[in-house]
């Protein structure tokens, strides 16, 4: 599948059925699988076979999904999780554990920034955040001896900044740690940020992926190209062997294309078990298959409506990487030449009273805590997704009081245009 072009790797990637088999993935809704003698199942324990033996570790159904994710980013291997949340957590958690630190984008998702700054922090894993457009001084000051990884998303939620991958990778890279991207907005039909130099790519495939609002997922894909054991003083767990697989050293038994997902699923979903359902997996790969044509029709919609709202007299501003002038424009010329995504954030006139007015007057378009969803929807950050958040770290998200995040369906553009136009009338 490497050389097909990200349209074939959506509808074929992953799976290839033989003479007879079915032409759709498999549902295999089974906990448990069945081997003919304890030598067998032993290996498996052992990791030196392949195979499954619980669907808390692995899942053909999931496995199959996860394949053709991996496809589609460019990377080496890739799991599936049970959220987009548990994808962030296991792959920071994979590399750095207590007594060690991260450097993060602070333009986040407000469930990521809470993760990071409060139930990681308890675990002792500190987190440095720093502004998407920080300069070279101040992302270099940000290091230090005991960081593990660095942190962003290609498209920040719900702020719409949009990452110079390039750099953040070159200075990760620098200090020998590797660059983590949560590619969720884009999705891989629009940026593929292991091209850009990113090791490791995160989706909450609740999203775009999905697309329908079917079923809640995530996953994890490596690149296979972060050298680790240039430094096996900083990644032991990757790099030493591991006493709770007989001593096994994951890079030397499956080599830098295997060895990171490999611990992440043998430790992390062993002990933690953030797996996803096969029935899951099943619905998401159903949103696979038609990503790449939806992602264009979102793209179109929003830069319609975008345009449309810069020209609105009752808004005070809007951000959308599409729009020429907008302060991400250029960078998304870069990064995302045929589109960047279908989520569109501007500021009512008036504050949080007048966004929560024009949104209650949406008919189409309803409020909901998500995002990338074929039918239109939209919110208000600061007072939901990111509402734990303090006042500062409000404005260093880029979340202001009068900011609505709307994510542009597949309706037809006039009629959505038509129904914000009808609430604004009331604002």
């Amino acid at each position: 599948m490497s050389n097909f072009k990200i349209e074939t790797k959506c509808v074929q990637g992953g799976y290839t059925p033989g003479n007879g088999e079915p032409r759709q993935v498999p549902i295999i809704q089974s906990t448990t699988f069945k081997y003919a003698s304890s030598d067998d199942m032993g290996k498996l324990f052992d990791l030196e076979a392949s195979g499954y033996f619980y669907s808390r570790l692995q899942n053909p159904t999931c496995d199959t999904v996860a394949a053709k994710i991996c496809a589609m980013e460019g990377g080496s291997a890739a799991m599936l999780t049970g959220s987009g949340q548990a994808a962030s957590f296991f792959a920071v958690f994979n590399i750095a554990g207590m007594g060690d630190h991260v450097v993060a984008s602070a333009a986040i998702y407000g469930g990521t920034y809470n993760l990071f700054a409060v139930t990681m922090k308890r675990m002792g894993i500190e987190f440095t955040f720093v502004s998407p457009d920080c300069s070279d001084e101040e992302l270099e000051a940000a290091f230090r001896p005991n960081t593990k990884a660095v942190f962003g998303e290609t498209i920040a939620n719900p702020a719409l900044n949009v990452l110079d991958i390039e750099r953040f990778a070159n200075a990760a890279h620098a200090h020998g740690v590797p660059l983590i991207i949560d590619n969720t907005f884009a999705t891989p039909v629009n940026c593929r940020p292991i091209e850009w130099g990113a090791d490791i790519v995160t989706q909450s495939t609740t999203k775009s992926m999905d697309g329908h609002g079917s079923a809640v997922g995530g996953c994890i894909v490596d690149s296979g190209k972060f050298d680790w054991t240039k430094y096996p003083d900083k990644f032991p767990g990757l790099c030493t062997p591991d006493d709770s697989y007989h001593g096994v050293t994951y890079t030397e038994r499956f080599g830098l294309e295997g060895a990171y997902i490999t611990k992440a699923t043998a430790q992390l979903m062993r002990d933690l078990g953030c797996v996803q359902s096969p029935q899951s997996a099943f619905l998401l790969n159903l949103g696979l298959e038609s990503l790449h044509v939806r992602m264009e029709r979102h793209c179109a919609n929003a830069q319609k409506i975008a345009e449309y709202l810069s020209n609105h007299a009752k808004i005070g501003w809007v951000r959308y990487p599409g729009l020429p002038g907008d302060a991400e424009y250029e960078r998304a010329q870069k990064y995302l030449p045929n589109g960047s995504c279908g989520v569109i954030s501007f500021g009512v006139k008036g504050g949080k009273e007048a966004a929560a007015k024009f949104m209650a007057g949406l008919k189409i378009a309803a409020i909901e805590t998500h995002v990338a969803d074929a039918r239109s929807c939209c919110l208000h950050p600061a007072t939901a997704t990111h509402r734990q958040m303090s006042e500062e770290e409000l404005v260093a998200c880029g979340i202001s009081g009068d900011l609505v995040r709307f994510s542009v369906g597949l309706e037809n553009a006039d009629d959505l245009i038509a129904d914000i136009e009808n609430a604004l009338k009331d604002v």
